[in-house]
């Protein structure tokens, strides 16, 4: 009986792995990422946005397409999402596109990226530089407003 038992117990440890969670955190973090990319990408540009992604993962490709159009190349995108750390010479011309980052120290120091969404605390955060929106004729609707910071750039 106790070897049924024992039989049975390793059998379910075994395949409970598949029916545990269907969705991986990681995956529900990438969901919600892509979300609020897809929001902040519709709410900042008229017409259909074109995302890319430099080095997107195949999971990130999955994910992201559902919200948005992928392009392969920088060239044929409008919104350009920087999530991972990249040669910035690997980019495209930058006067006709939207920058948009996943790094506050990046946000700060690089004038090219109007606005970020970051992860701090395992929450997710989301910030625009007033001046960059004016600069770059990005309107906003007013429930992005708690998410601007007005401070002077040099």
């Amino acid at each position: 009986m106790r070897f049924f038992i024992t039989l049975i117990a390793y059998i379910s440890f075994a395949f409970s792995n598949q029916y545990t969670f269907l969705v991986n955190k990681y995956d529900k973090e990438i969901e919600l990422e892509a979300k609020i990319i897809s929001n902040i990408a519709k709410s900042s540009m008229k017409g259909k946005t074109k995302l890319f992604i430099p080095k997107i993962s195949d999971l990130e490709k999955k994910v992201y397409s559902k919200y948005f159009t992928l392009s392969e190349t920088c060239e044929d995108s409008n919104f350009i999402f920087i999530n991972k750390t990249i040669d910035e010479k690997q980019l495209c011309n930058t006067t006709d596109k939207l920058f948009f980052t996943n790094n506050y120290k990046k946000l700060i120091a690089d004038k090219k990226y109007f606005g970020a969404f970051f992860w701090s605390k395992s929450r997710p955060n989301i910030v625009f530089i007033s001046k960059r929106l004016k600069e770059m004729n990005i309107k906003l609707p007013k429930n992005y407003n708690q998410f601007i910071e007005y401070f002077n750039e040099k």
